[in-house]
């Protein structure tokens, strides 16, 4: 019997995000993982070069692919609706369990061992991809600021209070590898590609 898993992954590219917000540059979900991806990468990367960890970038990438797998069933459930009460959020989150369920019924038995942690996610406290999970929570939450610095930069202000509720997140976090990256490439973002080009030369 064919497996749909890879064909439902692959229409995470016709799930938009921001759908409550008006943007100047659309974004789906399989861009925003593969956003995830090199940001939980640089993260790992960082945390190792910068102050002296063991993670494991490559293992954190392979995570950010599958992050938001469920929403090819849910969707992109916008921050504001989720988040607005506690018991909107506790449905929210067992119907993304039901769906993380249904995705990895699709694997074909030999490849679930594999594919469960990526799609079920909740590991162990403590673990390495306890550790690896909160990079690439804190990529997903980079990758929502970036896109506000983008967006504020083309002259769309309807961005500029997730911007601000953003960086209270980020700053809640209390990461060193996130402040390192937000001190050091955070406003190459705000650039336009000439402004880029003249930093090159």
């Amino acid at each position: 019997m064919d497996s749909p898993f890879i064909a439902y992954m692959y229409r995470l590219r016709y799930i938009e995000r921001w759908s409550l917000m008006r943007n100047t540059t659309r974004e789906n979900v399989a861009e925003h993982s593969y956003h995830v991806g090199l940001l939980a990468h640089m993260l790992c990367e960082i945390g190792n070069a910068v102050f002296g960890r063991s993670l494991n970038a490559d293992r954190a990438v392979t995570m950010s692919l599958f992050h938001d797998a469920t929403e090819v069933f849910t969707g992109d459930i916008p921050t504001p609706v989720k988040h607005h009460n506690p018991k909107m959020l506790a449905n929210f989150r067992e119907i993304e369990a039901l769906a993380a369920e249904r995705l990895l019924s699709m694997v074909p038995e030999p490849l679930q061992a594999a594919y469960e942690p990526l799609v079920m996610g909740s590991p162990a406290a403590g673990s390495e991809q306890a550790d690896l999970l909160a990079m690439v929570k804190a990529a997903d939450l980079l990758d929502a600021y970036m896109k506000c610095l983008s967006e504020l930069s083309s002259g769309n202000r309807e961005f500029a209070v997730a911007k601000g509720q953003i960086e209270q997140k980020l700053a809640s976090l209390q990461m060193p590898e996130v402040d390192w990256f937000l001190t050091h490439m955070a406003d190459s973002f705000s650039k336009t590609l000439d402004e880029l080009s003249e930093n090159e030369a």
